[in-house]
């Protein structure tokens, strides 16, 4: 019996996340590239072609409790989101490796070098790679239909996988994330977005007791994607 094909792989773990974990978006890219820059030992991510991406949506009705400041409705939201992440990332793993590949989830949120704001590996760049968004003006992955309401986590494999494609750019003329910010730190290309100003607002919100996390949302509320959101305020 041979084995199944790339493409045969892709759709029985798409269906798997979409369907029985009920995951939000799925992607796959090649990381070979990249898994240098990775945060781990290079004998063990030498073992792992693949990135899976996986997303799971921020609800609207959370985001419209924000007006100019995180609030606690969002940070229990948002660690709540990182924690289903987690376990989805957990279950299809352990889907991966009943069927004698190799897999290794990636934690949603934790950051191992602070000093440079960095964890294990990029899941917005693997994400970018495996075609759920392109990289907006506001520094964050934008998908056509969900904007930039989603949260990402990330497993590696070496089980063979059809690949997904990048999207091209495609904020268009829309700047309503520019308009939100409450330090400018977005701008006309996603190149020129200001990250220093960015973490400081971050870090005066949890300094100010609002939240425990260097988490804002303001951005991620105004970005609708292609989608012109009715309900969005």
């Amino acid at each position: 019996m041979s084995e199944p094909s790339e493409l045969e792989n892709y759709e029985l773990l798409k269906s798997y996340a979409l369907d029985f974990l009920g995951l939000d978006l799925f992607g796959v890219a090649d990381v070979t590239s990249i898994r240098g820059s990775f945060l781990l030992p290079s004998t063990l991510v030498s073992r792992y072609d693949y990135g899976i991406s996986l997303g799971k949506e921020v609800f609207l009705s959370v985001l419209d409790d924000l007006k100019d400041a995180p609030t606690l409705l969002y940070f229990h939201h948002y660690r709540q989101l990182n924690s289903f992440l987690d376990r989805a990332a957990l279950q299809l793993a352990s889907f991966i490796t009943a069927r004698g590949y190799l897999a290794l989830p990636i934690a949603a949120s934790q950051v191992i070098d602070w000093k440079n704001q960095k964890a294990h590996l990029s899941h917005k760049k693997i994400g970018e790679l495996a075609g759920i968004g392109w990289l907006g003006r506001n520094n964050l992955l934008v998908n056509p239909r969900l904007g930039s309401r989603f949260r990402l986590v990330t497993v590696l494999t070496n089980l063979p996988l059809k690949t997904d494609q990048p999207i091209p750019f495609s904020c268009g003329d829309c700047h309503r994330c520019q308009q939100v910010c409450p330090v400018q730190a977005i701008k006309e290309k996603p190149s020129e977005f200001d990250h220093l100003s960015c973490f400081e607002k971050l870090k005066e919100f949890r300094n100010r007791g609002l939240v425990g996390q260097y988490i804002c949302g303001l951005c991620v509320k105004a970005c609708y994607g292609q989608k012109n959101y009715l309900y969005s305020k």
